[in-house]
């Protein structure tokens, strides 16, 4: 009889201790299965385990983002709306200035890629100013939160959060302290955890990569990715097309020079590049500006800047943009 109630008395207690650890709440709804899919795919160890279960379970859900992701997307703006958003005085002449202060290390990125100093500029200067609007978010946050509430997107971020988790050691701060934007975009250059891990680099070889504070790592950061999608040293990015009369509508691809120049000559567009190898990959762009339509062609270099943003209309603000900071440096030595 003793036995037996001993016999029950384990097995209560046993129920109530299982009972307990299952009726321990997931961080995050799908965090167990995400984290043993991360394990199985990194061949993590218990402590790396471990590690990534504390910070999912620091991580906090943040409304704010999935407002901000789930916000209506803007009717897209022609070309005489975009422009004006980019191309400020303001813009270009703090882009001047950066150059100017920056310029000894911007040349040396410049020469050993190919990449010019303004193009750099100028993507710093689209996407974050020069540096001052890098994002308040920790990335942990809005990863975690975009990764598990917000379904329209959950396989792109959750391989973005696997990602970050994987770059402990090699950024300048702990993983739950960095700040970036609401999707998780880091540093000057606003790279994404699988950009910043293919393609961003220890410039001052410190061992740490920091997109937020060392000069050297962001400009090579962002020269490396340009370089990595294809940039051409030396090759034109675009040039103004005479259109002639009965031109015919080349088939496009969105940015992707899918035509040669001596095949769009033939269909009756010519660039002011004449001097231009006729085999040369182009296509065309047409543009809504503010004296009436524009068309372009655009080459391969145009393709590479869309990497960074597919909109074509970025592409030409960054080229555009890059060419006034280019003059007004050169004006203002």
């Amino acid at each position: 009889m003793k036995i037996r109630i001993l016999t029950l008395l384990l097995a209560t207690l046993a129920g109530t201790h299982s009972s307990g650890a299952a009726a321990k709440p997931e961080p995050h709804p799908g965090a167990r299965a995400f984290l043993a899919e991360l394990a199985a795919e990194t061949g993590a160890d218990r402590v790396q385990k471990q590690q990534w279960r504390t910070l999912l379970a620091e991580a906090k859900y943040q409304d704010s983002i999935i407002k901000a992701i789930s916000r209506p997307a803007e009717k897209t703006k022609p070309w005489k709306e975009y422009r004006p958003i980019f191309m400020t005085e303001g813009r270009i002449a703090d882009g001047a200035r950066f150059y100017r202060e920056h310029r000894e290390l911007l040349d040396q990125v410049a020469r050993e890629t190919g990449v010019p100093a303004e193009m750099i500029v100028a993507i710093i200067g689209v996407e974050t100013s020069y540096g001052r609007i890098t994002g308040s978010y920790r990335v942990l946050d809005a990863l975690t939160t975009l990764s598990f509430y917000y379904p329209p997107r959950e396989p792109f971020f959750r391989g973005e959060l696997k990602q970050y988790l994987q770059l402990g050691g090699r950024l300048p701060g702990e993983l739950n302290a960095l700040k970036g934007s609401y999707a998780g975009a880091m540093g000057w250059g606003q790279f994404m955890p699988t950009s910043f891990h293919r393609w961003a680099m220890d410039g001052d070889a410190d061992g740490k990569v920091d997109l937020w504070g060392s000069k050297h790592d962001i400009f090579y950061s962002i020269a490396n990715y340009f370089v990595a999608h294809g940039w051409e040293r030396g090759m034109p990015v675009c040039d103004r097309a005479t259109v002639a009369a009965n031109a015919e509508a080349p088939e496009l691809k969105g940015t992707e020079p899918v035509h040669t120049i001596g095949t769009l000559q033939a269909m009756g567009y010519t660039g002011s590049g004449a001097d231009l190898d006729v085999y040369l990959p182009a296509t065309i762009l047409d543009l809504e500006a503010a004296e009436g339509k524009e068309t372009w062609i655009t080459y391969r270099n145009f393709y590479v800047i869309s990497r960074y943003n597919r909109s074509p209309l970025y592409s030409m603000a960054v080229h555009q943009l890059s060419e006034a900071i280019a003059e007004r440096a050169k004006a203002t030595p």
